[in-house]
């Protein structure tokens, strides 16, 4: 058998220079020596008599219950203290974190110190306490309990804090957008994706506790049974019996290496918490070549109801049907109503059942507009109103707007069928229907068999359909899906498409999708709104769209040449680039409106040398680019009297031509084949 990549590779050493490699000899050293007396000193044979010392086994005792307990009151007030300082911007944060890392910093006794004149009898707080309560906190078991918090707590808020900073927002916005409350979120995907990183700062934070000692004896004394923890007992040790005293110091010091050990010297887990999501789906994003996933010219797609939904093949196995499934829209029907302000400015209504593809250039707002819908982005505010109700001022999880991010953001701590039912189970459906209905859902997506595995254990294309079906089962009246299908190969994405198409025929609220495929637009949209820069270009049909783009990108991502322009008096157009462009019917506009030209590839005829005839208009240009497209080729050509031009020819036409990179060439264009678009 052939040995695995990672293992045939070299591993690269790399040898440090003898000036930085000697100082860091020294300082290992320095930190293994005290660790090395205390082995040496250690009284081997005595160790056990030591350890069972009725002192000793009293201390122990007390240092474990103050350290549980200053543990449990970390997580208490520490938890939500880290979660504010990861995911809350206030006035007044850096302050914050720095009383959060001052006991890490603060000399023990004076930690104790100001423990005192906080809380003790004559502090600021603790004749309050006496009198109203009764607690005593100076001098007593609680005493000790609250100086191991004030020391030890910090090392569990900078690890959470960590792990909470490296999660991505979108788990907890997806969780929200499917109905879960803010405290279920933080419960039921929060604190379970972020662990590693709990669990890390608790071990930190207890083994602390454990060993304080400074703070414990000036706050809460030496009182054995009361305080006297087993900090406190080695130093008594010391002056009386030197050989006990090393005998605890390792028994410490084995708990903290056993602490570290366990840790594997992980401090916190936000790396490895911010790599977690759907696997496999980055680097799928982008505009789609002439030569569609489906096999056809997007633009003809666009403009032939041929390949709408019947026309999508279904090869793909879907084990139940339609009618296996409730209607995940409610019964009512959801109007749309949206007036969007701040970075995005622009007004959306649609029926019921209205289908729409959002599409525009990166940057022009698209993601932004979805997330103004879900209520989650400061840089724009949607007043929004769904059928009669107007949910601008509800939050997220309460306004029935489920949406699927470009990432999918699969909870990597659920199962398929964990994650497809949870927004049932945040809706209050119970554990076995909701776990039944998702069940079906991911069979109507070809997913059923995979519904016990987590999203590790899926392809991207897989995770994208289990994230899919979650969003399409928590029965939500408005849907919103961010580019949904951009991480499946090209079976399995006419399969969902035609599954998708299916429930939106049915669907009771309105559906906004974000697209970079034409054939993605015709089959699931009923209306293309086309974006730049957060306004409404246009907004039309998808056939409409594809007869008169007003957008050079929509022109371009359908697969057409687009040339933006100003009209000239005699009727021809100046490009905003080099040249001028003949066209049969100039547009209605005075001189000097603006105006966009768009040429379908194929009317691009390729010549060697000059043509003569009936072109009118007619460039020389340079090959700079040849790409397959389907059965044909597309050729880019670059002229200093044009824009740049392409051309889409048979491979039998480019041998003749010979054409290559770099080739000189001339291109030319009937003025009958150039469309026009007032802008």
């Amino acid at each position: 058998m052939l040995p695995s990549r990672s293992r045939s590779r070299p591993r690269v050493r790399t040898r440090p220079p003898f000036t930085l490699a000697v100082p860091a000899l020294l300082a290992v050293a320095f930190l293994l020596m005290p660790l090395v007396g205390i082995l040496a000193r250690t009284e081997w044979g005595d160790l056990g008599t030591h350890l069972t010392a009725p002192g000793v086994t009293q201390a122990l005792k007390l240092s474990l219950l103050v350290s549980c307990w200053a543990l449990g009151l970390s997580l208490v007030l520490g938890v939500p203290l880290a979660w504010l300082l990861a995911r809350v911007e206030f006035p007044g944060k850096a302050l914050v974190r720095s009383l959060v890392l001052l006991p890490m910093v603060l000399p023990p006794t004076v930690g104790g110190v100001a423990l005192l004149l906080g809380f003790g009898r004559r502090g600021v707080l603790g004749p309050w306490l006496e009198n109203t309560f009764g607690i005593v906190l100076p001098f007593h078991t609680s005493g000790a309990v609250v100086a191991a918090t004030f020391v030890a707590m910090p090392f569990l808020v900078i690890s959470l804090e960590g792990a909470l900073g490296g999660l991505r927002p979108g788990f907890e916005e997806t969780a929200a957008s499917l109905g879960a409350s803010p405290v279920r979120v933080f419960l039921t995907v929060t604190l379970p994706m972020v662990a590693p990183g709990l669990v890390a700062g608790a071990a930190l934070t207890w083994a602390r506790a454990l060993g304080e000692f400074g703070a414990t004896i000036t706050f809460a004394g030496n009182l054995p049974g009361t305080t006297q923890t087993l900090p406190l007992q080695v130093y008594l040790l010391l002056q009386d019996s030197p050989e006990a005293a090393t005998s605890l110091s390792l028994l410490l010091l084995a708990i903290a290496m056993a602490v570290l050990v366990g840790l594997r010297g992980r401090w916190t887990m936000g790396a490895s918490v911010r790599g977690q999501g759907v696997r496999g789906a980055r680097g799928v994003r982008g505009s789609v070549p002439a030569d569609s996933p489906d096999g056809d010219d997007p633009a003809a797609a666009l403009a032939s109801p041929a390949s709408g939904p019947s026309a999508t093949p279904v090869t793909s196995v879907a084990s139940a049907t339609s009618a296996d499934v409730k209607a995940a829209g409610p019964a009512e029907q959801w109007a749309l109503h949206a007036d969007v302000t701040g970075h995005n400015q622009l007004t959306l209504d649609a029926d019921p059942g209205t289908t729409i593809a959002v599409v525009g250039p990166n940057g022009a707002g698209k993601t932004t507009l979805l997330r103004a819908l879900l209520g989650l982005t400061p840089r724009a505010h949607a007043r929004l109103r769904l059928g009669e109700r107007d949910v601008t001022a509800l939050p997220p999880h309460r306004r029935g707007v489920a949406w699927v991010p470009q990432e999918g953001a699969l909870f990597p701590h659920l199962s398929a069928l964990g994650n497809t039912a949870y927004g049932l189970r945040a809706q209050g459906v119970r554990r076995a229907e909701a776990r039944r209905e998702a069940r079906v859902w991911l069979d109507r997506l070809g997913v059923g068999h995979l519904a016990h595995r987590r999203p590790a254990q899926l392809s991207g294309g897989q995770a994208q359909r289990v994230a899919l079906a979650r969003a399409l089962a928590a029965r939500p009246r408005l849907l919103l899906l961010d580019e949904p299908l951009a991480a499946l190969d090209q079976t399995t994405r006419a399969h969902v498409r035609h599954t998708l198409r299916r429930h939106l025929d049915g669907f009771g609220g309105v559906c906004l999708i974000v697209t970079h495929d034409p054939v993605e637009a015709v089959s699931l949209a009923d209306r293309v709104l086309v974006l730049d820069d957060g306004r409404t270009l246009q907004d039309a049909s998808p056939a409409d769209v594809t007869r008169h783009p007003r957008s050079p990108w929509v022109a371009r991502m359908l697969g057409r040449n687009a040339w933006p322009g100003t009209v000239d008096a005699d009727g021809t157009l100046v490009l905003a680039g080099e040249g001028r462009l003949v066209v049969a019917e100039p547009p209605t506009a005075g001189a000097g409106a603006p105006a966009l030209a768009v040429i379908a590839p194929e009317a691009v005829s390729v010549h060697r040398e000059k043509p003569e005839g009936s072109p009118r208009n007619v460039w020389p240009g340079t090959v700079r680019e040849i790409t397959t497209a389907g059965s044909r080729l597309r050729v880019l050509i670059a002229s200093a009297e044009a824009p740049h031009l392409v051309a889409e020819i048979t491979p039998q036409a480019a041998l003749d031509l010979g054409l290559v990179d770099g080739a000189e060439v001339w291109t030319s264009v009937k003025a009958t084949e150039v469309s026009v678009v007032e802008l």
